[in-house]
């Protein structure tokens, strides 16, 4: 598959372009710049020092490091985050600490992958009627299966 190009802006001169750590990776991780520190239950907008041209017909999903999660309970409170295509600001992380004790993040470390994926926009419809489905009406919990 052919690569799509992203353009960044350093906005900082300690911004740090997103680099994916293996071949094959779908995220390539994001740089805190600055320290900052999450006690728990706390929410911040990390900057990154970087601003993007996303292309058309694209979007930049922010999304948690794994790692974080579990080592420390930090994610990313909206995700996936999306960056639209015609956003041209900083691009923030918003990281909650759902741990038990403060987390500090020191300037450089990994707080969050991206992920480039393409848009599909829909036509929305109003109708008086939808069609049968197998599930039908059934919400949270409608399958009542356990594993």
């Amino acid at each position: 598959m052919p690569a799509v190009t992203i353009k960044f802006q350093k906005l900082s001169p300690a911004a740090i372009l997103p680099t994916y750590a293996h071949p094959g990776d779908a995220g390539a991780d994001l740089v805190a710049i600055g320290q900052h520190t999450l006690a728990p239950m706390q929410r911040l907008a990390i900057p990154t020092g970087l601003a993007a041209e996303i292309p058309q017909g694209y979007e930049m999903q922010v999304r948690p490091k794994s790692s974080l999660a579990l080592k420390h309970g930090i994610t990313v409170l909206n995700t996936p985050g999306t960056v639209d295509a015609g956003y041209r600001g900083e691009i923030k992380v918003i990281l909650i600490n759902l741990g038990n004790g403060p987390f500090a993040i020191a300037p450089g470390q990994r707080i969050a992958q991206i992920v480039i994926a393409p848009v599909t926009r829909a036509d929305f419809a109003v109708t008086t009627q939808l069609s049968e489905s197998q599930r039908g009406e059934g919400g949270f919990g409608s399958t009542g299966k356990t594993y």
